[in-house]
């Protein structure tokens, strides 16, 4: 799991030692173990957050692990093109390369650590998939994708995207040194990461050594989640168990502790890897049509409807794959 890794992590600035009277911990609320499925043209999933409130998700509404999956030739899949409304969708790459193209004439590749943030706001068409290169030869890929809220008033903003390199993220490390602690967007500890938010929130992806456990400072009015994406450890003063694929929910406080077990499995020596996240609840109704999130049915209907006019844009000329259909509705 390469992302971004440091050769010394002495060498970084240490999180600091936390009191428990100045910071509470967190408790854990749930844990659950995420289903898997398959997206786009058929390049396998975990859906993250099945199972989970959205009232203890918001601002987060979905997330989608792809891979881990080693392909052979031939066989890496992205997405066809498809629409997005009213939020914002970070993908992030662990391991391989991913190519995304937009109906605004945008586009990049995003490799090894890189974040593609884009916001969708009013409507933009919007494409992924593996480059040639990577069909052709087969390889390790590995990724997560989220999907951020955007509250009612920031529903309609205009479509922005942001290439975050791996090489731009805030690093820290534990007191003791025995983890590695990437910030991807928002504040911790008093360091940034480069991600730029509509809603207030923090994207961290921690590296844990085998036996080691880190302890970070969590702001109070934000929710917090902690994804495993690969590895064994606990979460939680209480060292409530988890692995790969599963979802812890923090109860209020003011800090997070995770874990990593002693003995790890063979394919992630490198311990326990999570990804935590929080933001300020926007506490606002949602919507959710397919790739649409809105505050009402009738918004998502008329997302609909836009999308088939094409308001929304349109794909360029010889595009890469057949347009992509919306799903069913969910609201709340």
């Amino acid at each position: 799991m390469p992302a971004i890794t440091v050769p010394d992590l002495t060498l970084l600035d240490r999180v600091p030692v936390l009191e428990p009277a100045t910071a509470a911990p967190r408790p854990v609320k749930s844990v659950t173990t995420a289903p898997t499925g398959f997206e786009g043209e058929g390049f396998p999933v975990r859906r993250a957050f099945a199972g989970v409130e959205l009232a203890d998700l918001d601002p987060f509404v979905h997330m989608d692990q792809m891979g881990e999956v080693e392909y052979a030739p031939g066989e890496p899949k992205g997405t066809s093109w498809h629409p997005h409304r009213g939020f914002e969708t970070v993908t992030y790459i662990i391991d391989g390369t991913f190519e995304h193209q937009d109906s605004n004439g945008g586009g990049g590749v995003i490799t090894n650590g890189d974040t593609q943030w884009m916001t969708a706001g009013g409507g933009i068409l919007h494409i992924e998939r593996p480059p040639e290169a990577l069909v052709a030869s087969g390889g390790l890929f590995h990724g997560v994708q989220l999907w951020v809220n955007l509250p009612r008033a920031q529903k309609l903003v205009a479509p922005r995207y942001q290439d975050l390199r791996a090489g731009n993220v805030a690093l820290l490390t534990s007191p003791d040194a025995g983890a590695l602690v990437r910030v991807i967007a928002g504040e911790l500890a008093g360091h940034a990461g480069p991600g730029t938010t509509y809603t207030p929130m923090t994207m961290v992806h921690a590296t844990v050594a085998p036996g080691a456990s880190l302890t970070l400072p969590w702001r109070a009015e934000f929710n917090a989640l902690g994804y495993v994406l690969a590895g064994r450890g606990s979460v939680g003063t209480e060292l409530i168990p988890v692995q790969s694929g599963q979802l812890a929910v923090f109860g209020e406080g003011g800090s997070i502790t995770v874990a990593a077990a002693d003995n790890q499995e063979s394919r992630h020596p490198s311990g326990l890897d999570i990804l935590l996240l929080g933001g300020r609840p926007i506490r606002e109704p949602v919507a959710w049509m397919g790739p649409f999130v809105m505050n009402t049915k009738s918004e998502v209907l008329q997302a609909f409807e836009d999308y088939q006019s094409g308001r929304l844009g349109v794909i360029p000329a010889s595009p890469p794959g057949p347009h992509s259909t919306p799903g069913g509705v969910v609201t709340s």
